[in-house]
C-alpha cells in the first residue's frame, strides 16, 4: 500500500500543468502514477548520490583535478537530485511541445484531405478516415483517435468528443480549428468551403511555426558551439599553459572533458529530438490484396479442411518472389531497410577489429594505433548506413521533385478531355525520374484489367513516401466520386508545393548552422595544431619537461569525441535524425585521423630537426 493517497497528490499538484501535459503528450500515466514515478526516481538518484559522495569522501579522490572534494560532491548533488527531478518533471511538457510542433505542421495537409472527403462523407466518417491514415498525418491522426475512442468506446456524441479533444490537445491551432468546426456544423454551414478557407490559413500558420523551429535550431547551434567546442578549446589552452609551469597535466582532465562532451551532446540531441519535427523519409508499405466473391457465404462444414501442402506451396512462392524482387531491385531493397546497412556495418567493424588484433593495423598506423582503431571502427560501421540513408534521401527528393509536374500534366490532360486511365499512360512516357518507372508499371496493370483506383493505390504503396501518399490519396478519393477531378488536382498541387517550400526553407537555413559546426570543429583542429607545432615546439630548446606525445594523444581523443558528436549534432539540426549526421561524423573523423596521425607528427618532427640543426650551428 502506498504512503501517498491519490487525493493527497491531487491536492499537492493542484495548480500545476502536469495532468494536462500528460494527456497532451499521450503518456500512459495518471497524475498519481507519474508522481510515484518521480518519487521512485528521486529515491534511486539520492541513493546513488550518497554512495558516490561517501566514496569520494573516504578515498579523498576527485573526478575533477585540482578541485576541492566538496565541489565534486556539490556537482554530483546538483546533477543527480535536482537535475533528475527537474528532468522527469519537465518530460511530459517537452513531449507535448514536440507534438504541438508536429501537429501544427501536419494540420494543413490534414484539412486538405478532409476537404476532399467532405463532399461525400459525414463529418464523423471524415474524422475516422483521418484517424485511420496515421502513416499520412502522424500526430493529427493520433489526436483524432481520441474523438473516435470517445464516440465508439465511451459512447459520447461527436460534439462532446470534439470538445474533450479541445481541452487536452497541445496545439492551439488544432483547438481553434475544432472550435470553428463545432460552430459551423452546429449552424448547418458548408463544411467543404470552410475546410478550403481554413487550409490556406493554416498553411500560413505552418510557415510561422517553421520560423519558430528555425529560431530554435539557431539557439541550439549557438549553445552547442559555445559550450561543447569553445569550452574544450579554452580548457586545453589553460591546461597547456599550466603544464609549462609544472602545475597540471592534460591527461588528468581528459575523463572529465570527454564525459562532459558525451553527456552534453547526447542531452542536446535528445532535446532537439523532442522539440523538432522529423523530416519524413520513411518508406512504409502494406500489402494490398484483391478479394473475390465478397459477400458470398461458404459453408464451414464443407470447406473446413485446411490443405497444408497448398499453404506451403503459397509460402514458398512468396519467398521466391521476394528473393526475385531483391535481385531485380537491390538498391530499392537496400534503402528501404536500414537494418541491412547496419548488418553490413557490423561485419565491416569486425573486419577492422580483426586487423587490429592481428597487428596489421599497428603496422599501417604505428602512432596512436588504438585511437585510429576506434575511428576506423566507427567509420566502417557508419558507411553502409550512410549509403542507405543518402540513397533513400536521393530517392525521396527525386520522387518529390517530379510529383507536382505529374499532377500538372494530369490537369492539362483533363482539360483536353483525356480520361484518367489514358492520361496516366501518356504521362508514363515523360521524363519524371523514378516516378516514370512507377507510372509504367501502373499503366501495365490498368491494361491487364486492374481498375484505375486500385492501380494508383498500388503505386503509392510501392513508392511508400508519406508526401506522395497524401497527393495520391486525394486523387484516388476524387476519382472514386467523379470524373471531374481538376479542382482536387489543383488542391493537391498547391498542397505538395507548400510542403516542398517548407522543406527547402528548412534546409537552406539549417545548412548554415551545419557549416558553423564544421567551422567550430575546424577551429579546434587548428588550435591543436598550433599548440603542438608552433607553441609547444618553441619550448624544446629550454629545460622544460613537456610530454608532447602524451598531449597529442589526449587532444586526439578529445578530437574523436568532438568529431563524432558534432557530426551527429549536425544531422540532428538539419533533419532531426542522427542518421543524417553520419556523413558529417565520417568526414570529421577522417579529418582527425589525417591531422593527428600525419600532419602534426610530421610538423613536430620537422620542427625538432630544425631546432637541432640550429643548435648544432650555434655550437
Amino acid at each position: 500500500m502506498s504512503i501517498f493517497r491519490p487525493e493527497q497528490v491531487d491536492e499537492w499538484l493542484e495548480g500545476t500543468t502536469i495532468r494536462k501535459s500528460l494527456r497532451a503528450a499521450h503518456l500512459p500515466y495518471s497524475q498519481y502514477s507519474f508522481f510515484l514515478l518521480m518519487v521512485r526516481a528521486s529515491l534511486i538518484s539520492t541513493s546513488i548520490f550518497v554512495v558516490l559522495a561517501c566514496y569520494l569522501f573516504i578515498t579523498e579522490t576527485s573526478f575533477i583535478p585540482n578541485f576541492e572534494p566538496w565541489i565534486n560532491i556539490l556537482l554530483l548533488f546538483i546533477f543527480l537530485i535536482p537535475g533528475v527531478i527537474l528532468g522527469i518533471y519537465t518530460y511530459p511538457a517537452s513531449i507535448a511541445n514536440g507534438r504541438k510542433t508536429s501537429i501544427d505542421l501536419e494540420l494543413p495537409y490534414t484539412i486538405t484531405y478532409m476537404q476532399a472527403l467532405s463532399t461525400t462523407m459525414t463529418l464523423y466518417n471524415v474524422i475516422r478516415r483521418v484517424y485511420e491514415a496515421e502513416d499520412l498525418f502522424g500526430e493529427v491522426s493520433r489526436e483524432f483517435g481520441l474523438i473516435v475512442r470517445d464516440v465508439e468506446v465511451f459512447g459520447d456524441d461527436l460534439y462532446s468528443a470534439i470538445g474533450n479533444l479541445q481541452k487536452v490537445t497541445p496545439s492551439h491551432n488544432l483547438e481553434d480549428f475544432l472550435n470553428d468546426l463545432l460552430l459551423l456544423s452546429g449552424s448547418g454551414g458548408d463544411v467543404t468551403n470552410f475546410l478550403s478557407s481554413r487550409s490556406a490559413y493554416f498553411r500560413e500558420a505552418a510557415a510561422r511555426e517553421l520560423d519558430q523551429i528555425l529560431k530554435t535550431i539557431e539557439v541550439m547551434a549557438e549553445v552547442y558551439v559555445t559550450a561543447f567546442v569553445a569550452g574544450p578549446i579554452t580548457m586545453i589552452i589553460i591546461i597547456v599553459a599550466q603544464n609549462l609551469g609544472g602545475k597540471s597535466e592534460l591527461s588528468g582532465y581528459i575523463p572529465m572533458i570527454i564525459f562532459g562532451l558525451i553527456a552534453g551532446s547526447l542531452g542536446m540531441i535528445y532535446i532537439l529530438y523532442l522539440m523538432l519535427p522529423k523530416i519524413k523519409m520513411d518508406i512504409t508499405r502494406k500489402p494490398i490484396g484483391d478479394s473475390e466473391f465478397i459477400g458470398i457465404e461458404i459453408s464451414k462444414d464443407e470447406f473446413s479442411r485446411v490443405d497444408q501442402k497448398f499453404l506451403k506451396e503459397v509460402e514458398a512462392k512468396r519467398k521466391r518472389y521476394k528473393l526475385e524482387n531483391l535481385i531485380k531491385n537491390p538498391f530499392r531493397t537496400f534503402i528501404s531497410d536500414f537494418n541491412i546497412g547496419f548488418g553490413i556495418g557490423i561485419v565491416a567493424t569486425l573486419l577492422v577489429t580483426l586487423l587490429y588484433l592481428n597487428g596489421n593495423l599497428g603496422i599501417w598506423f604505428p602512432i596512436n594505433t588504438f585511437e585510429i582503431f576506434i575511428c576506423l571502427s566507427v567509420i566502417a560501421c557508419m558507411i553502409p548506413i550512410t549509403l542507405a540513408y543518402e540513397g533513400r534521401n536521393w530517392f525521396v527528393n527525386n520522387v518529390e521533385k517530379h510529383t507536382p509536374e505529374f499532377l500538372r500534366q494530369l490537369v492539362d490532360m483533363k482539360d483536353i478531355g483525356v480520361t484518367l486511365q489514358a492520361a496516366i499512360g501518356l504521362i508514363s512516357n515523360s521524363k519524371l525520374g523514378v516516378l516514370s518507372q512507377e507510372l509504367v508499371i501502373t499503366t501495365e496493370e490498368i491494361k491487364r484489367g486492374e481498375t484505375t483506383v486500385n492501380a494508383l493505390v498500388r503505386m503509392e504503396e510501392r513508392i511508400g513516401l508519406v508526401s506522395v501518399k497524401r497527393a495520391m490519396s486525394l486523387l484516388v478519393k476524387a476519382s472514386q466520386v467523379t470524373d471531374s477531378i481538376k479542382d482536387v488536382l489543383i488542391i493537391a498541387i498547391n498542397d505538395f508545393e507548400h510542403y516542398l517550400k517548407l522543406k527547402k526553407d528548412r534546409f537552406n537555413i539549417s545548412i548554415t548552422y551545419v557549416m558553423i559546426i564544421y567551422l567550430a570543429v575546424g577551429i579546434y583542429y587548428y588550435t591543436a595544431y598550433s599548440l603542438n607545432v608552433s607553441f609547444v615546439s618553441s619550448f624544446t630548446n629550454f629545460n622544460i619537461s613537456f610530454d608532447t606525445a602524451g598531449n597529442l594523444t589526449d587532444m586526439f581523443r578529445i578530437g574523436i569525441v568532438l568529431a563524432l558528436f558534432s557530426g551527429l549534432m549536425a544531422g540532428q539540426l538539419s533533419a532531426n535524425s542522427i542518421l543524417a549526421g553520419f556523413k558529417h561524423a565520417i568526414l570529421l573523423l577522417l579529418g582527425a585521423i589525417i591531422l593527428f596521425d600525419y600532419v602534426i607528427p610530421y610538423q613536430i618532427e620537422l620542427s625538432t630537426e630544425a631546432a637541432k640543426a640550429a643548435l648544432e650551428g650555434t655550437v
